[in-house]
Formats: C-alpha cells, sequence, structure tokens
C-alpha cells in the first residue's frame, strides 16, 4: 500500500493534472530465519510450487499507481517448506501470440508448463523457459518484456 501511495505521489504533475498510469508488480518480502514469505500482488500472482503441487497465490486485481475504486492491497502470508520453490513473474511469457493459430501463450498453458519442470535445477528449467517461448513465439515479434525469477527454499 505505501508502495502505490508513493507512486501515486510521483505521478502527480501538479494539482490539477495527474499522470493516470500504473504498474504490475509482485513484492515479496522473505524472512528465511523462519521460512516465512509475505506476498502482495498489483495484477501480477505468484505460484508456491510444494510438495510437487502448484500453489497460485492470487493477486489483487488492481495496478499500483491510478485506478478507480483503489482498496488495501492484500497481504499474504505464506509458510515455505525446505526444497518448495516460488516463481515470480511478468506478464510478458502468457501474453506472447504464437503457435499455430497466432493466439496468445496464456496463462494456464504457463501454469501447466512450470509445474513439470520445477524439479529441474534452475539452468535447465531456464533452458526449457526459453527454448519453449521461441518455439512458440516463432518468426511472430516479441510483444513485452519477458521476467521469470524461482527461488528454492
Amino acid at each position: 500500500d505505501k508502495t502505490a501511495e508513493l507512486v501515486i505521489e510521483a505521478f502527480k504533475v501538479n494539482d490539477k493534472e495527474d499522470v493516470k498510469d500504473g504498474m504490475d508488480i509482485s513484492l515479496c518480502s522473505f524472512d528465511i530465519e523462519n521460512n516465512k514469505l509475505e506476498f502482495a500482488g498489483a495484477i501480477n500472482t505468484i505460484y508456491h510450487i510444494k510438495n510437487d503441487r502448484l500453489i497460485e497465490i492470487k493477486e489483487d486485481k488492481q495496478p499500483i499507481g491510478q485506478f478507480q475504486n483503489l482498496q488495501l492491497f492484500t497481504n499474504h502470508k505464506i509458510s515455505l517448506a525446505k526444497g518448495g520453490k516460488i516463481y515470480m513473474f511478468s506478464d510478458g511469457y502468457a501474453d506472447q501470440f504464437g503457435g499455430e493459430k497466432g493466439k496468445k501463450f496464456m496463462c494456464k498453458c504457463y501454469r501447466d508448463f512450470i509445474l513439470p519442470i520445477s524439479n529441474k535445477d534452475f539452468l535447465s528449467q531456464q533452458l526449457a523457459l526459453k527454448n519453449e517461448f521461441n518455439s512458440w513465439k516463432g518468426d511472430l515479434e516479441q510483444l513485452d518484456d519477458v521476467c521469470v525469477i524461482g527461488l528454492k527454499v
């Protein structure tokens, strides 16, 4: 909520005009000693892999910045198990057009792709993600930034 407040303040041009813009983010705080994670998401969700299951930690459906009916963000508190993984990511992967029909990759396909590769080492996961993305995209232009961050407990 403080981040949203700071962004709105930074976007103030003057008393009569504001920049009507915002951004999607995942904001996490890790307590490594106690294996705890706090997460708040502005349009962005995160994935928690625990016991070979993917748990989607839902975002709030509002950006950081100017937004009609701005609400307080949900602060999720998550207990992490040894060997579990957290994945944070931008929307660039799921929003990429490609495939046989030139459609978006979509969140469901992305989620279904992450779980089976999550047991591999991170370098292998990176290569699998790159290969899948480039195969999907084919000759089409990349539309957006693509960022995937994986963390192992």
